[in-house]
């Protein structure tokens, strides 16, 4: 029987990859949720974010904190690419059938793969944690790392800010309201284009950053957009495309399966997580706290 410690240092660990994986899942969710579109090329901005932390740091130079201006900065330059590619080319997509927009963001991840290449070659990148969350503090036994528990509690703060943002504010309401009927919404005077563009925005904002946030603990390397995007779609199929808290269970059931299958089958642990979202798929195909469509 493992000890109580080893057992919640795996707690621990399912938590924060949970975190980490919530902050980029959201925004997928949120952008299925009002713009009806799965964005096969999230994880690309999610590597972008990755990427773009790791340059504002070297123009940056050696600083105390200078590492989340990287953070806010890669976030913000993701999310006005993301508004780009909306206003650009996606808006262009909307009313195609299904296959249309998996095919152009299947493309889309292809063409950023190649543009992250050719900017910054094919290393292994990574960047150190924040001077100020560099500690430790021990609970129960096991040693937390003070920016793991940073990011633990991120997590919550973050689905509550997103949370009030829909549901306690007019700009809420107005998304909410695209998501039921946007066609009325445009009757009534609303501009469902800029809305489109600033919820794609803010989808990407949320992929930069969980990308720049991760770069401490995770090597920045090409392919990471593909290794997070089947995670994330995994976590949103969990807990139920659209549903911001549906989101936040699946991050968290994918990050403890994941972190305590290991200790039952540590060469299938990912086996775990697979056949947990099969059988959702097949017992509710909407998901935990998704909603069951209208017939």
């Amino acid at each position: 029987m493992p000890e109580p410690s080893f057992l919640f240092g795996q707690f621990v660990g399912g938590l924060t990859a949970s975190m980490f994986l919530f902050v980029t899942a959201v925004g997928l969710s949120l952008i299925f949720g009002v713009l009806r579109v799965l964005n096969f090329a999230h994880g690309s901005l999610y590597m972008l974010g990755a990427y773009l932390a790791w340059q504002i740091m070297g123009w940056l130079g050696p600083g105390p904190e200078h590492f989340w201006f990287a953070v806010l900065g890669s976030a913000l330059i993701v999310a006005v690419i993301g508004a780009a590619i909306e206003r650009l080319m996606f808006r262009h997509l909307y009313d195609r059938p299904e296959l249309y927009q998996l095919l152009f963001t299947y493309a889309l991840v292809l063409v950023l793969a190649d543009i992250v290449k050719i900017i910054w070659g094919t290393q292994q990148l990574s960047i150190s944690r924040p001077v100020s969350l560099s500690g430790g503090t021990t609970i129960f036994g096991t040693l937390v790392p003070h920016y793991n528990l940073f990011i633990i509690a991120l997590g919550p703060l973050l689905a509550l800010g997103l949370w009030l943002l829909l549901h306690r504010s007019r700009a809420g309401r107005v998304i909410r309201a695209a998501v039921l009927d946007r066609e009325m919404l445009g009757a009534l005077g609303a501009n469902v284009g800029w809305l489109y563009t600033g919820m794609f925005a803010l989808g990407a904002f949320l992929a930069g950053l969980g990308g720049a946030l991760v770069t401490p603990v995770k090597t920045i390397v090409p392919g990471m957009d593909v290794e997070v995007i089947v995670e994330v779609f995994i976590i949103v199929v969990i807990g139920g495309l659209g549903s911001l808290w549906g989101t936040f269970l699946g991050a968290v059931v994918f990050g403890q399966v994941l972190a305590f299958g290991i200790l039952l089958m540590p060469r299938f642990s990912i086996f775990s997580v697979f056949a947990l979202m099969a059988v959702i798929l097949i017992v509710r195909p909407w998901g935990l706290l998704g909603r069951q469509p209208t017939r």
